[in-house]
């Protein structure tokens, strides 16, 4: 995990220079820089995870091709393996994509599996790409003279350049000479795969549990200790069951984190998640006073101003301080939901199985700018790495595979309970009363949205709002909204929301 500022088309040291400095929080460990060639500049900070003594970047070689990578590339060893172990020289996961840019062009990024960013140069050109979901953040930026800048946070572009600021689109990659071309899809097409409406409920439920089983153990992929964000909902108590048996496999304990408003439903819950599985558990507690203290520097390190982010974002903020003091490593549980169908508006407004699954790839498709901006912000803000094992290639490929029938509230026994079939495959891993606990949003079981929204009510006049919600098309949709923007204006005066944020973009 770490930060990446890079440059083409210009002598960029100067203001790559900058950038990298801006990011030194996403990579307090270590940091180094190259130009490369006579167009390009590549810039690292390096937070380390992987390969601790060999593992510094920029990789390779400055008068050959070389990299900067933000992520985990979790299926390194068997690329590595195909490609020739002695082709390597470190033992960097990040180097698996080097190889791949080197040997097959940009083409062959479609091998990669796991959350990543990166930019490489070499002599044959310049490439920026970026995961198929979106996982790790990537932003660019193009300069009147034609110069072209990238960065894993809008905040580490000058100011003078965050109107030109872009997201850099999931699945893509940007080669000077082909421009933006897309390589893979959040959502997989349809294949031919299990006949699912003929498969017994218990063999489709016990796939389920297999693939995420898998995905957990190939994101505690670590040369340092692994932790779990631990909220008290199916997801993340699923991640942290998984979690504790493979760490109770390799003879330790394992640690977990939540967070909360004193006695909020979440750290109760989590609680006594965390003293069944037997896991080292550790709390953040929070109040009003504490949340709207950090509200400025959370909204400057999330680079959004959505009520609902915002929300999640502050404990996330706290939760995130607490665990960065003990691990460099996370687990989270973001995308169940959207893979599940865990939010109540799906079963409102979607109830049709195939509107249902219509709504579910959309929403995993847009997750790169909304939940996963939060998670990777916030946690990178305390130099922390969050990965998201439902959100593995194999887990989504799967999960959107599965009839969408079995993802509606249907009728039984847990009718109306989201997530049922999640919860079926994971019977006796938890007891029944915390596996069939009922959604709650982070926010709210948290307590963040009782001690976050009331207050602007009072402070932001009608009359005020009237004449302000319009800054921003679609103009702002409440008092706290508004109040949320004018913070995430002062942190970030330049930028243009419709070119960064998912809510405003453009079509």
């Amino acid at each position: 995990m770490c930060g990446i500022a890079a440059t083409y088309g210009t002598d960029g040291a100067i203001a790559g220079g900058r950038m990298l400095t801006r990011l030194s929080h996403r990579g307090p460990d270590d940091s180094d820089h190259w130009r490369i060639g006579e167009d390009a500049w590549l810039g690292h900070t390096r937070l380390s995870i992987v390969d601790l003594d060999g593992g510094r970047q920029p990789l390779g070689d400055p008068g050959d091709w070389a990299l900067v990578c933000n992520g985990e590339i979790y299926n390194h060893r068997g690329l590595r393996d195909r490609i020739g172990a002695g082709a390597f020289a470190t033992h960097s996961d990040s180097e698996a994509a080097l190889h791949l840019i080197r040997t097959g062009g940009p083409d062959a990024l479609a091998r990669l599996r796991g959350m990543w960013a990166l930019c490489a140069a070499g002599p044959e050109g310049f490439v920026a790409a970026r995961d198929p979901i979106g996982i790790k953040p990537l932003y660019w930026a193009r300069r009147d003279d034609g110069a072209v800048f990238f960065a894993s946070e809008i905040r580490a572009f000058d100011v003078a350049l965050q109107p030109a600021v872009r997201a850099f689109p999931p699945g893509c990659y940007w080669t000077p000479e082909r421009g933006l071309v897309r390589f893979a899809r959040a959502v997989p097409e349809p294949g031919d795969g299990e006949a699912w409406p003929d498969m017994p409920p218990e063999t489709a439920e016990k796939a389920t549990r297999e693939v995420l089983i898998d995905s957990v153990r190939r994101h505690l992929m670590a040369d340092v200790e692994v932790g779990v964000f631990l909220s008290g909902g199916l997801d993340s108590s699923l991640v942290a069951a998984v979690a504790a048996r493979e760490a109770a496999a390799a003879g330790h304990r394992l640690s977990t984190f939540a967070v909360g408003t004193a006695d909020s439903p979440d750290l109760l819950a989590a609680r006594e998640v965390a003293e069944f599985l037997g896991t080292r558990h550790r709390e953040a507690i929070f109040d009003a006073a504490d949340a709207a203290a950090a509200l400025e520097r959370v909204i400057g390190a999330v680079e959004s101003f959505d009520p609902g982010l915002i929300r999640s974002s502050v404990p996330n903020w706290f939760l995130s301080g607490l665990a960065s003091r003990h691990v460099k490593v996370v687990l989270t549980g973001e995308g169940a939901d959207e893979l599940f169908a865990g939010y109540d508006y799906y079963h409102r407004e979607h109830a049709d199985p195939s509107a249902l699954h219509a709504e579910l790839t959309r929403t995993v498709e847009q997750l790169h700018g909304l939940n996963l901006q939060r998670c990777d912000r916030v946690t990178m803000a305390h130099s922390l790495e969050a990965r998201v094992p439902f959100l593995d290639a194999e887990v989504i490929a799967h999960a959107m595979a599965l009839p969408p029938e079995v993802k509606t509230l249907g009728s039984g026994p847990e009718d109306g309970v989201e997530k049922a079939h999640l919860r079926r495959a994971f019977s006796g891993w938890l007891p029944d009363h915390l596996l069939w606990r009922r959604k709650s949003q982070f926010g709210t079981g948290s307590g963040a949205q009782d001690v976050l929204g009331p207050g602007w009510e009072s402070r932001i006049g009608d009359a005020e709002f009237r004449a302000a919600r319009d800054v921003v098309r679609p103009p702002l949709r409440t008092k706290e909204e508004l109040g949320y923007y004018r913070i995430f204006r002062r942190a970030l005066p330049g930028v243009r929301p419709e070119a960064v944020l998912t809510r405003f973009a453009t079509p």
